[in-house]
């Protein structure tokens, strides 16, 4: 089968690689409809997660139809059209009874890598390199989803698959976000990134109530769509005071939740980027974190702040004092897919959330690697490049 496949940094290639086999009775093998892009691929692209191989499968958002069942598969038949989970867990463990799904004990078949950087392991994730399980990715023909019975799930009719895709990784990071961030009805929710995560967590924080959602980027076609599509407020920090504008819109007070989905390769404006990009670079930390340190800052004494965007290990200048004397509440994650895809789907096939406007550039496999660059380049007003493998 073809697939996209990881050469080296910066370097992708569409190659012929082997058809996944049923593994275990609790596996499925699908059919890929539509696989997208994602911003935390670009930190694969670049060779900032350090634990790729060539000829590595990268995609982890998909939908797709079954092909084939194993025998202890009881919720999924051949034909069934599917969305499924990014991050795999076995719905056994302690984690997944939590629903702490991205926690998952089983899910990670290579776990000491993590273990030895971060203490412990994560659950596995599909095409996100060795340290997370070296499992095969979605921009190919057809894709092996271990513990299928809880990991994929079945479209609705009403369901088009262009909005389901984005059930299996950015609309439930983003509900994520803003329900473990803490949003109640009347709080004022500030959301650092208007890529596809940062839409769906202000969206999502309008849906439980908030009473300003305020989205912070740089493009103004990514701020419009946040504007258009979720109903927030925008501010593009190239432009506005975002520390003022926040206390403004917020009585004085600064935000009651802040959350953050941009990630390691956060920009900022003036020297303070370039510092943290040497220093990046020089691996004298592994990470950008201006966005975090903006939402520590802007968050209101006693809030609540939510790390959505993806790091890898370690970072410079993080606000301690500020996180500490502000009595703040800091919290992160992967994506607890399972825990959130069947209730967002009921919402989509209600039309309360819509997400096929984040697919502005649609194009067949063989032409992934253009549609990374543009993605990665904002080419063309790119938000998502999404893949049709067959």
């Amino acid at each position: 089968m073809r697939a996209l496949q990881w050469q080296g940094v910066n370097k992708l290639a569409v190659g012929d690689v082997p058809d996944p086999e049923i593994r275990n009775p609790g596996d499925i093998i699908v059919k890929v409809t539509l696989s997208v892009t994602c911003g935390s691929d670009l930190h694969l692209l670049g060779g900032y997660i350090p634990f790729m191989e060539k000829g590595d499968v990268l995609g982890h958002e998909f939908v797709g139809e079954v092909v084939e069942v194993g025998s202890d598969v009881h919720r999924h038949h051949v034909g069934d059209r599917v969305v499924v989970a990014s991050f795999i867990a076995c719905g056994q463990c302690r984690f997944c009874s939590e629903k702490l799904y991205s926690l998952c004990d089983n899910g990670n078949t290579n776990p000491a890598i993590t273990e030895t950087l971060w203490g412990q392991a994560p659950g596995g994730c599909f095409g996100y390199s060795h340290a997370m399980g070296g499992n095969p990715g979605s921009h190919a023909q057809y894709i092996r989803v271990p513990f299928a019975d809880v990991g994929a799930f079945l479209v609705p009719d009403a369901v088009t698959d262009e909005r389901a895709l984005f059930a299996s990784d950015s609309v439930s990071t983003g509900w994520m976000g803003a329900d473990l961030g803490g949003v109640q009805p009347g709080d004022v929710v500030a959301v650092w990134g208007a890529g596809a995560v940062g839409q769906m967590a202000a969206r999502a924080a309008t849906l439980l109530g908030a009473d300003r959602v305020i989205v912070i980027d740089r493009y103004d076609f990514r701020l419009h769509q946040a504007q258009r599509f979720g109903g927030a407020e925008t501010l593009n920090y190239e432009r506005d005071d975002v520390a003022g504008e926040l206390r403004e819109r917020s009585g004085g007070r600064g935000p009651d939740v802040c959350i953050e989905a941009v990630g390691m390769e956060a920009h900022t404006p003036g020297p303070q980027f370039a510092y943290d990009q040497v220093k990046q670079q020089l691996r004298l930390q592994t990470d950008r974190p201006a966005a975090v340190r903006d939402a520590i800052h802007a968050c209101r004494k006693g809030g609540s702040v939510f790390v959505l965007g993806v790091y890898a290990g370690f970072v410079d200048k993080f606000p301690l004092g500020a996180l500490m004397n502000k009595g703040l509440t800091v919290r992160g994650a992967q994506m607890h897919g399972q825990r959130y895809i069947p209730m967002l789907l009921e919402r989509m096939a209600r039309d309360e959330l819509t997400s096929e406007h984040l697919a502005t550039h649609v194009m067949p496999l063989e032409q992934a690697p253009e549609g990374y660059r543009m993605f990665k380049e904002k080419e063309d007003d790119c938000v998502r490049a999404v893949f049709r493998p067959n």
